[in-house]
């Protein structure tokens, strides 16, 4: 029976970063994957895949829009959907590859396998049984479905179906119009699909700023997505090579039909827990199906602790790095710290959307006094320069006191932008802070500064 200090169930971004960081730390660390390859969703049928494809249509988009007005002249690219796709997975290989060097070197157990854990200080992987001090569940999420709409990854498929079609559809139908549906539905529109989003609620993006969901609708309606929003969908009927959406409008209980070739179901994901054997271990979980911890990411049993996206917060790799670091920190007796008020979101459309800590509407409802510093991207001459002028920089201060509450960036590399935010919010720092740092010129970054300003005495270029 093989004996280590911790054993990490799980290697996406979370599960894999937990045991770099505990193998850094002096712990004899593995870490079970049942997949051929490590990298877990994220890597393998999540973020790197989707921004490969969002990569090389948007250099499409680019030359079919945008190259003549340069001088740049000739016929635009045909579009080779297999070698797009090689693409893909040549992206997606050197990075998973790029994970199990990181193992190699940090003398990293693989237990190549499905772990299940029999009972507290062992895990199972396979027929053999390893015994661990320290268990780390980082077992990710999975699709979650809807009622009535059966998955077949081939005419009514999930994000990991969509990102491999054997051809791009006339036709699709995207239901959900969260980060997954806008950002895979934008791929395919800039490929020449005609794409319809529905979604539930009456506006896309739930949860954002509000004055970002609609500048956000209205450039991706521009660019040929259509939306039907308070839409409840009843039913999907596919036969083999083609769709039927049924769907309620929620105002007028109206009852409408769509045609697609494909239909790409993007309405979350659920916590994915199956065959670990938490019940009999009574593992305590939530309503939701999410296995609760305690701010050290300890679950209710000795010796086992939980991240990412299987416990409660936000789905995102990000968070579950930081919790995976953390937990790490706490295993080795260390203090582990996620600061949950200071973790970004960014959609990678064109433009990306990113927002980092609260929503004027949270700001209202919590009866806060605020400002608004705002700068549009039609005052910065780089995004000018660079036809990406639509959008803007809008940061949320303290009215009193000045400090960063929280900011909503639609516009040209807005996920590096952003985190210019995070290390001010991260540092407690005013909006004058940033106002007063001198930013280089022409950059996108500018904007940034002319928002904090716009905090106080007004911008200089607007």
């Amino acid at each position: 029976m093989a004996q280590y200090d911790v054993i990490v169930i799980g290697s996406g971004p979370g599960g894999y970063v937990a045991a770099i960081r505990c193998a850094q730390l002096g712990l004899k660390t593995a870490c079970v994957e049942g997949r051929e390859t490590l990298g877990g969703t994220c890597l393998n049928v999540g973020c790197i895949p989707s921004k490969a494809l969002l990569h090389a249509t948007h250099q499409l988009h680019e030359a079919e829009h945008n190259f003549a007005k340069m001088g740049l002249k000739g016929k635009s690219p045909s579009v080779d959907w297999p070698q797009m796709q090689s693409y893909k997975q040549d992206t997606i290989d050197t990075n998973t590859k790029g994970i199990e060097f990181l193992f190699k070197k940090n003398k990293i157990d693989w237990l190549k396998g499905w772990g299940s854990i029999p009972e507290a200080g062992r895990v199972k992987v396979g027929d053999e049984v390893h015994e661990a001090k320290s268990i780390v569940i980082a077992t990710g999420s999975d699709v979650a479905t809807l009622p009535g709409v059966e998955i077949d990854e081939k005419v009514v498929v999930s994000s990991t179906g969509a990102l491999a079609l054997p051809k791009i559809p006339k036709k699709m139908v995207v239901i959900g119009a969260g980060v997954i549906g806008l950002e895979m539905g934008s791929v395919y529109a800039r490929l020449g699909a005609e794409v319809q989003v529905v979604e539930f609620l009456d506006a896309i993006t739930p949860g954002m700023d509000g004055e970002v969901q609609k500048t956000f609708q209205r450039i991706l309606s521009k660019q040929g997505l259509g939306f039907t929003l308070g839409a409840a969908v009843q039913k999907v009927e596919a036969t083999k090579t083609k769709a039927k959406v049924t769907y309620k409008l929620r105002k007028d209980d109206s009852e409408h039909t769509l045609d697609a070739d494909v239909v790409l179901v993007a309405t979350g994901r659920k916590p994915y827990t199956d065959g670990l054997g938490l019940d009999k271990l009574g593992v305590e979980m939530s309503d939701r199906g999410q296995i609760k911890t305690d701010d050290q990411w300890r679950t209710n049993v000795p010796g086992i602790y939980a991240i990412g996206d299987c416990i409660a917060g936000p789905m995102l790799a990000h968070k579950a790095e930081d919790e995976g670091m953390a937990a790490a920190e706490v295993i080795a007796g260390k203090h582990g710290h996620v600061n949950y008020g200071v973790i970004p979101g960014v959609i990678y459309t064109h433009p990306e959307v990113a927002n980092v800590g609260q929503t004027e509407e949270q700001l209202k409802e919590a009866g806060r006094n605020y400002k608004v510093g705002k700068f549009s991207f039609m005052g910065n001459g780089r995004a000018k320069a660079n036809f990406a002028a639509d959008g803007f920089v809008k940061i949320l201060a303290d009215k009193d006191t000045d400090r960063i509450l929280g900011a909503h960036i639609i516009g040209p590399m807005a996920g590096d932008l952003i985190h210019e935010i995070c290390v001010a919010m991260e540092f407690g720092a005013a909006a004058q802070d940033l106002a007063l740092t001198c930013h280089a010129h022409p950059t996108y970054s500018e904007a940034v500064r002319e928002a904090a300003l716009a905090c106080g005495d007004g911008p200089i270029h607007m």
